[in-house]
């Protein structure tokens, strides 16, 4: 299969430097190449920036905070209109950017770059909505109320499985309550993250208040420069718990505000009343988007031991039809892993698994002939319960499923892990729906369905999951202080 070139209709949104004070800056003593994991061809060089590059988006952003936390609620709500516009205008080029550079389906590339510009439109909506309160008080002659202000000066780090869309649910969010920001997205997946920083401008967002920064093996000594920055006052990251330990302690010494999405060990609850059907192309859908690499993807398949058999024949029949290969490439459903090191987990998950008796359903595997980063699914059964893939994460296309028989026994064994992002609940039953989701420990519990995505919706996890929400009302919270202010010696009532 031949591995094609985008062409893109808006060339603009192709940046060969970072974004600082509104100035793009591809000037640098080292650079970094970027890669498509599909062919292994280089798409981009970029400069490779260092602290002070850092300090100076920090200073850039904390000078534009001075004037842009007080713009009016409706003003920041016209550029971020603005901005999803252009989102949708520029949707197919932006969707070429996420699966030339990630490697993922164009078919979901789309769905991400829609899903993305909703934040905007989301929070458009919910600018003129940052409310505060009034409280009544002890004292006869004291008025109190609270106001939420912007936190200041933003770090927002991202990964790479969703380098569209983990940045704008942060920075719509920042954005709206009056926050500026400095992006730093994953140096696997930087374009992406250009591309939106030149559509910001271009929305009408004043200068400095939306800064990217670029590096790759300075990407800890950035980290730890916006971490320890007592400027920066708040830091927004997305990716793996270990990291986030790493951030959380970097950030002690400042005791700014952190939100993290970490970790995640989805699992999935079929119980022997779901509408198999719906079970099965629902379990599909959660479990190989983005061919498994994404943080909410369920992760441990339990199936009631009464229909196991007859689900993972089910999920193999449909497993097969997948069409596998370049993401940009057309009727290709899933296209590559991001690199060699994350088919090393699955390989290891995959022959663990086996090793300790788990059924071969669909054998899968690497696919030479398309390219070293490209892996058809694994369909496992009768998964044993000290598989290495109940403990750990895989981000991968395997499909392990696991069998119990009693809600009890299977909310035990979902519970059984440190992380708590996402769990996914199959049945007719409301009683048990009900049950299993108020017991499950995870931010995100979604019954009957696989995909429940939604800027509307609260976004987030527990435990080592981490903390926060993005998106939502409530999405905004994480972005403002609440200041409360007391007015007192005031005349008696009338």
């Amino acid at each position: 299969m031949p591995f094609p070139k985008p062409e893109f209709q808006n060339n603009n949104l192709l940046r060969n430097g970072s974004l600082i004070n509104g100035n793009w800056i591809s000037a640098a003593k080292e650079t970094f190449d970027v890669t498509d994991p599909a062919s292994g061809s280089k798409i981009a060089t970029l400069p490779e920036q260092t602290s002070s590059d850092v300090e100076q988006a920090i200073d850039a952003a904390a000078k534009a905070f001075k004037t842009y936390k007080n713009t009016t609620p409706r003003q920041r709500a016209q550029w971020l209109r603005n901005m999803f516009n252009l989102m949708m205008e520029n949707l197919e080029d932006l969707a070429k950017l996420i699966s030339w550079e990630n490697g993922k389906a164009l078919s979901e590339s789309r769905g991400e770059i829609k899903y993305a510009a909703s934040f905007f439109e989301w929070y458009a909506e919910e600018a003129p909505r940052i409310y505060g309160t009034t409280i009544q008080t002890a004292t006869a002659s004291n008025r109190v109320f609270t106001l939420r202000q912007p936190v200041g000066v933003c770090g927002i780090i991202c990964p790479w499985n969703f380098p569209s869309a983990m940045i704008t649910r942060k920075v719509a969010a920042a954005l709206t309550a009056g926050c500026t920001v400095i992006v730093k997205p994953d140096s696997q997946t930087p374009l992406s993250g250009l591309a939106l920083g030149y559509l910001l401008e271009e929305a009408g967002f004043p200068e400095g208040v939306c800064n990217v920064i670029l590096s790759h093996k300075n990407t800890p000594a950035c980290g730890l420069t916006l971490c320890e920055s007592p400027v920066v006052k708040k830091i927004s990251f997305t990716g793996s718990t270990s990291v986030g330990k790493i951030l959380m302690k970097q950030s002690a010494s400042t005791l700014k505000k952190l939100s993290f999405e970490l970790g995640g060990n989805a699992p999935v609850i079929v119980f022997e009343d779901a509408d198999l059907e719906v079970a099965v192309e629902q379990t599909i859908a959660s479990k190989f988007r983005g061919l498994g690499q994404t943080c909410v993807c369920s992760n441990r398949i339990y199936v009631h031991s009464s229909i196991i058999d007859k689900f993972a024949e089910l999920v193999a029949a449909k497993v097969r039809k997948f069409t596998i290969g370049p993401g940009l490439s057309d009727g290709v459903t899933h296209g590559c892993i991001i690199n060699g090191k994350a088919i090393e987990k699955v390989e290891s998950h995959v022959n663990d698994a086996i090793t300790k008796g788990a059924q071969i359903i669909e054998k899968g595997g690497l696919i030479p002939s398309l390219g070293p980063n490209f892996y058809a699914p694994v369909v496992l059964s009768h998964v044993t319960k000290d598989a290495l893939v109940a403990k750990e994460e895989t981000f991968g296309p395997l499909c392990p499923i696991f069998s119990f028989d009693t809600l009890e026994e299977v909310i035990g064994y979902a519970n059984d892990t440190e992380f708590g992002l996402a769990a996914y609940i199959f049945s007719k039953d409301i009683d048990t729906v009900y049950t299993a989701a108020e017991a499950l420990e995870a931010g995100m519990v979604s019954c009957n369905t696989g995909i429940f995505s939604d800027c509307a919706m609260p976004f987030g996890g527990v435990k080592e999951s981490g903390f926060g929400r993005e998106g939502s009302l409530h999405g905004i919270e994480d972005y403002t202080v609440l200041k409360s202010v007391t007015i007192g010696g005031l005349p008696e009532r009338l």
